[in-house]
């Protein structure tokens, strides 16, 4: 047999994990997590994690071995799971990767785009201007000066904005431009599996996770977290709103709404970024469906 990767995608809470679990049993082999945010060790409830009882099932990589005083970024995580799949290769004939992070899948599967140099001082310059002036300075600032960027990107993500501005400010050259580079190939077959949901039924299970990341502590996960809340690591739903809440801007009813609100919203985004590869194959999140079409691949 060929050496294969499975790769799970699909927006947060239609049940990524537990079929990935199943399919990794099935196979006897490891997985590899494919999120930006469950990578670091001091986000537990948050992000989400794999309970203690999953990652016991099947082993787990790209959980909790980061700090979120590191910088992690698709190069890292490209880097990272590339050698991680060589191990689990050398054992076994499948390794199972899962996550809704659409760049680090992409950036896994394709390679990534060059990576420009940035200019001593941009960085922090636009970092200090967007804590003066805010997001809407920004936005204006990105519309500006590289709206191609603009007008394709993610508008409301102040980090991705941050970058678009500060490869604009140090090349002259839009940062979309780095991103048209060839495939790189892959010495492994790639099989992508996109699990999803009626549309009511994910905001569903949103609207309860979040009710049951609050009845667990994320509360008071988010107070330990405050002295690092300028953290990139942290600029993130569900940690954000309550930081809002901890300084007195928001009520803790109206912080968890909002966190319902911004999920749903990064699904939707999750969806829009998945349905545009043609060779994610959809289903239910029902493993049997997905060991259907893996078995028809194979």
């Amino acid at each position: 047999m060929n050496k294969t990767c499975i790769v799970f995608v699909g927006p947060t809470a239609v049940g990524k994990t537990s079929v990935a679990i199943k399919v990794a049993q099935h196979f006897n082999t490891e997985i590899i997590s494919a999120d930006s945010r469950q990578c670091f060790k001091e986000l537990h409830i948050g992000v989400a994690k794999p309970s203690a009882a999953e990652l016991q099932l099947v082993k787990h990589h790209f959980i909790g071995s980061h700090s979120i005083k590191e910088e992690v970024n698709a190069a890292v995580f490209e880097q990272y799971a590339l050698q991680k799949t060589k191990e689990i290769f050398a054992k076994h004939d499948i390794a199972v990767i899962v996550g809704g992070t659409g760049l680090y899948v992409k950036t896994f599967c394709q390679g990534i785009d060059e990576v420009p140099l940035i200019k001593p001082g941009v960085r922090e310059k636009i970092a200090a201007d967007l804590e003066w002036e805010g997001l809407e300075w920004l936005q204006k600032e990105v519309e500006k000066n590289d709206p191609l960027y603009y007008a394709k990107g993610e508008i409301k993500n102040p980090q991705r904005l941050m970058r678009a501005l500060e490869v604009k400010l140090s090349t002259g050259r839009s940062i979309i431009e780095f991103q048209t580079q060839q495939k790189k190939p892959r010495d492994f077959n790639i099989i992508k599996i996109g699990l999803e949901l009626p549309k009511d039924q994910l905001h569903k299970n949103i609207n309860g996770r979040v009710d049951a990341m609050m009845k667990d502590g994320l509360l008071e996960e988010v107070k330990e977290l405050e002295p690092f809340k300028k953290l990139n690591a942290l600029q993130t739903v569900g940690y954000r709103e309550l930081f809002g809440h901890l300084v007195g801007d928001l009520p803790l009813s109206d912080a968890v709404e909002i966190i319902k609100i911004n999920t749903r919203q990064y699904a939707k985004r999750q969806m829009t970024w998945f349905k545009k590869e043609e060779e994610v194959k959809w289903c239910a999140p029902d493993h049997n469906k997905a060991m259907e079409m893996i078995s028809d691949t194979i």
